[in-house]
């Protein structure tokens, strides 16, 4: 394997989820209500797919999901969705690590609107791929087609590693190894397998991952 490609959020970062689940305590809401829109509800769906790929900023975003959701405001709304997730510095790391070690690195990134990412972060990749700035979103085969021509290799040669079944199988239909991201020591240990390279070793990861807002 040649290369290694990754999501953001929730495999450089915490589990989306469970921030999603804390925002909506705060506002009172069913604990899954954030989850069940954007897997059952085709109007949040849309939604969803017009931020990701760039066909709706933001601020259109943001009163039409907080409607959705019942809540009377929708200031701050993105950010307040991302609040509780956190660095990853195991997977950092281990990205830092394989670059360090000859692997080609890439980003695949479902955006939410404005991407906030720290040039410490994306220079550990050497191809960056966002669905708001390509018009693409994962899991169309499209988007891993590219990033694989941004790096210059096959996707045969690549692996790709998300936190979410759907953009493993999008990856794994173009060619692709997919891992399926858990936890960092399980990925890291399936990653250290594939790429036959060490991932694990020290590195400042806290800085390298600012306020997350992508998928």
């Amino acid at each position: 394997m040649r290369a290694l490609l990754v999501d953001f959020g929730g495999v450089l970062t915490t589990s989306i989820w469970p921030a999603f689940a804390a925002f909506c305590e705060r506002e009172g809401l069913e604990r899954d209500a954030v989850r069940d829109l954007f897997r059952r509800d085709p109007e949040a769906i849309a939604l969803l797919r017009g931020l990701e790929t760039g066909e709706l900023e933001p601020a259109a975003f943001e009163p039409r999901f907080a409607e959705l959701l019942g809540l009377a405001s929708s200031d701050g709304l993105i950010e307040q969705l991302f609040a509780g997730v956190r660095p990853e510095p195991a997977m950092i790391a281990a990205v830092g690590a394989a670059r360090g070690a000859g692997v080609r690195t890439g980003l695949i990134s479902n955006s939410w609107g404005s991407t906030v990412y720290e040039p410490d972060t994306l220079e550990l990749f050497d191809a960056i791929v966002i669905s708001g700035e390509v018009g693409l979103h994962k899991p169309q085969p499209e988007i891993y087609l590219l990033a694989c021509e941004r790096l210059g290799v096959e996707p045969a040669d690549a692996i790709f590693v998300d936190d979410l079944r759907e953009n493993i199988a999008g990856a794994e239909a173009v060619g692709m190894a997919g891992v399926l991201h858990r936890e960092p020591l399980a990925t890291i240990a399936q990653l250290e397998n594939l790429l036959g390279v060490g991932l694990s070793r020290p590195l400042n990861a806290e800085r390298r991952v600012s306020r997350p807002i992508v998928e």
